[in-house]
């Protein structure tokens, strides 16, 4: 065995090993851009290791293998990838999401639905986890058995490729979840080590005792408190097994590099299936250090470096979307060309929800001036609620600064959007509520929560609000399938047995068929939602301003109007306004005077004369291109 080494020895070493008989000359280009770069990731993170080259020199193959295989319309795409490298920033990006089985019935339903995405115009379709996963719960599929072998219930691996292929031609690109923290207790490697097969036994952090553990402990903190205590549960043998999340779902052991490179082969397996963007999942988890939180630390992001290089070899074309629901500064630093292309925006959907319960836009305002900015070859992904609950990740330093002290106002937007404060308009439901500390998340769909389900007058109008702030900030704004025809809280959750202790599943309803068809009935709500939002998704495919994530915010001097600026062609901008007040706006002509007193509405496709101030109406939100004086 041989130890890694700092400099150029180890990669020339590799690449030697490599010869045109071995691989085309396509990716020896690839492996020789991008080797230097994994190789420096590796001696930081197992330059200790003895087998630490033999290692890298497998996994370097490991990714040669993948190349040979990787089917011609992949390789296509990956080349076009090349000559297009923001393809994922256009203003005709548009994703949803959804669950297979509750959408679709299986794969085949989905298939079947393609005409329908790209009736909506969806250029980026996310299925929920849909890999081989233990009975009952199973945490909605986030506890994986086989990342090789879909659930049975919703069709086979053939078929999801075949589907790819399908969502390809329509121009819509296919997103799964990569879940690399852990896996589910009946994984076979999990199966493997506790039964200590040589090979495995170090795939998973296993104590004899409480000794290491309640070292651990000591920083660690409590995800679901629910399903057990701290960060460790105990098996059958007595001995303890780390599992941050739920006691089936066992995190993998990222310091032994062998975790790595069976990683890596179950990723590249998947690109080679026709996903092209990979949601990676809790990536502030998987690197555990004594003595601190283990949460996002150097070294996670280190190995979202390290995967992003392999991938650079073998399936260039494939982009990260990182899922980080930590303090915005943390969210932020997983973003880089060379990390997560692309983010979750967990800031900017939190503070729209808060935004709409306050009837202030201040926080959100402020989130926009301050943490929108990302680096260049990069996008937030922009939803207004997704299959997770919502949790108030807001900094609160950001709110002292407005005069909010973060911990009340917490517990007051979950009391308000689980119908617990006056003048509520919400019917969510509460999250792994901590009665002793007060701690919970909200849980419903956009349209509970939003105000339709109680009746309220503004709730249609809160939910285009919401969407058109996610549709023109800038990067790929996503839908939770379903909620563009105002799907309602499915409270049957509570009558399944794998499913009453998770109320997230309250706002992961069956497709609501009745919904759809009423879609284009304008006398319906589900009909007035469809039409508007669409409306929406129509404008933003033909505005070029909205590409990009460029925002320049817009003071209206009004605490419950939002507004920014997207810049476009030399002189000219979208000025975005978006009232969340229960009344009407009144912006005076001072404000608007350093813009040119003709306007057009891009929605309503007339034109605004600015010279004497503008009313928003409540809940009203104007697309106005605008010119700069």
């Amino acid at each position: 065995m041989t130890q890694l080494h700092s400099g150029s020895h180890d990669v020339a070493r590799i690449l030697s090993s490599l010869t045109d008989a071995q691989a085309e000359r396509e990716f020896l280009a690839g492996a020789e851009l991008h080797l230097p770069r994994l190789h420096e990731l590796f001696v930081r993170l197992y330059g200790d290791r003895p087998d630490g080259l033999e290692r890298l020199a497998s996994i370097v193959d490991l990714a040669r293998r993948s190349w040979v295989s990787r089917p011609r319309a992949l390789k296509a795409l990956d080349r076009e990838r090349a000559s297009d490298p923001d393809w994922f920033e256009s203003e005709r990006m548009l994703g949803g999401v959804c669950y297979v089985d509750r959408y679709a019935g299986g794969l085949s339903g989905i298939r079947d639905s393609i005409p329908y995405f790209r009736e909506l115009g969806l250029t980026y379709l996310h299925l929920m986890p849909l890999f081989d996963s233990p009975e009952g719960n199973s945490d909605g599929g986030y506890a994986v058995s086989s990342y090789r072998r879909v659930n049975p219930k919703l069709g086979t691996m053939e078929e999801l490729a075949e589907l790819a292929a399908d969502l390809r031609r329509a121009g819509i690109s296919l997103v799964v979840d990569f879940i690399f923290n852990h896996t589910s207790n009946e994984h076979e490697w999990a199966q493997k080590a506790i039964a200590g097969e040589a090979g495995y036994e170090d795939f998973y952090l296993i104590f004899p005792d409480r000794e290491m553990p309640d070292a651990y402990e000591r920083t660690t903190r409590e995800i679901f408190p629910d399903d057990h205590p701290g960060s460790f549960v105990q098996l059958d043998d007595g001995r303890w097994i780390w599992a941050t999340f739920y006691h089936f779902q066992w995190d993998l052991n990222y310091a032994n590099p062998a975790v790595f490179e069976a990683m890596a082969g179950e990723m590249l397996f998947l690109a080679n299936q026709g996903v092209e963007i990979l949601r990676m999942d809790a990536v502030a988890f998987i690197w555990k250090q004594l003595g601190t939180p283990c949460e996002s630390l150097p070294e996670a992001h280190l190995l979202l470096q390290a995967f992003n290089a392999v991938l650079r070899m073998a399936a260039p074309g494939m982009l990260f979307k990182s899922e980080a629901i930590v303090h915005p500064d943390e969210v932020v630093s997983y973003i880089s060309p060379d990390e997560c292309q692309i983010s979750y925006n967990p800031l900017q959907m939190a503070l729209t929800w808060e935004a709409l319960a306050t009837r202030d836009g201040r926080l959100l305002q402020q989130g926009l001036e301050r943490r929108h900015a990302l680096p260049a070859g990069t996008a937030w992904v922009n939803y207004v609620r997704s299959h997770d609950d919502i949790g108030w990740t807001f900094a609160d330093e950001d709110a002292a600064e407005l005069g909010i002290d973060g911990y009340p106002h917490r517990r007051f937007l979950n009391d308000f959007y689980v119908g617990r404060a006056e003048g509520s308009f919400a019917r969510g439901v509460p999250f792994q509520e901590n009665p002793r500390t007060g701690d919970a998340r909200v849980t419903g769909t956009t349209a509970s929560l939003a105000g339709i389900e109680a009746g309220d007058a503004g709730g249609e109008d809160r939910v285009i609000l919401a969407h058109a702030l996610a549709l023109s900030t800038g990067g790929i704004p996503l839908l939770y399938l379903g909620d563009e025809v105002a799907q309602l809280n499915d409270y049957s959750y509570a009558e399944r047995a794998e499913e009453a202790g998770d109320s997230r599943w309250v706002h992961r309803p069956h497709r609501p068929a009745e919904r759809y068809a009423e879609r284009t009935d304008a006398d319906t709500v589900a009909g007035r939602v469809y039409a508007r939002l669409t409306r929406l998704t129509e404008v933003r495919r033909s505005t070029p301003e909205f590409a990009g994530n460029e925002l320049v915010a817009f003071d209206t001097h009004v605490a419950s109007v939002v507004a920014f600026l997207r810049p476009g062609d030399v002189g000219f901008a979208v000025l975005v306004l978006a009232n969340v007040a229960d009344s009407p706006a009144e912006i005076d002509a001072v404000t608007l005077s350093g813009l040119a007193p003709e306007a057009l509405d891009l929605v309503a496709v007339h034109p605004v004369w600015l010279g004497a101030g503008l009313t928003l109406a409540p809940h009203g939100v104007r697309w106005l291109r605008v010119r700069l004086r």
